[in-house]
């Protein structure tokens, strides 16, 4: 799935399909974990929250796209089309400080040393 959009208050939007698993498993139980990752450039982050599907055709056209006609050959008026909206509790991000080449090499150094390595930055985010 992508983001469709990340409001001022910091919740996560997304479209989905009513006949997914995601919408079922929502429906039984909206606590969700969200993955991010740029291995390009060895970022990631993890965001756990609540989650809702909603069906509100201005949300719909807010978050409509072009590319989503490929899913949702109707439009903004396809049945099978939802919104999913996860508002955050916490979140966890990881880092590289010097790029990934000489990551790397700390990583490496700090396991040949036993020395642990400062190859990364991390931290908690609290919402």
């Amino acid at each position: 799935m992508t983001t469709q959009k990340v409001c001022d208050q910091g919740n996560f939007w997304f479209l989905s399909s009513r006949s997914s698993m995601k919408d079922h498993d929502i429906a039984a139980d909206p606590m969700v974990q969200l993955i991010f990752a740029n291995m390009g450039n060895s970022e990631f982050l993890s965001v756990y929250g609540t989650a809702e599907v909603i069906e509100d055709k201005a949300q719909k056209k807010e978050l409509w796209s072009p590319i989503a006609k490929a899913w949702f050959p109707l439009g903004v008026d396809d049945p099978d089309l939802t919104v999913l909206k996860v508002k955050p509790s916490e979140g966890y991000y990881w880092d590289t400080k010097s790029g990934k080449l000489v990551s790397m090499l700390k990583i490496i150094a700090a396991a040949v040393t036993g020395n642990p390595s400062d190859a990364g930055v991390k931290g908690k985010i609290m919402v």
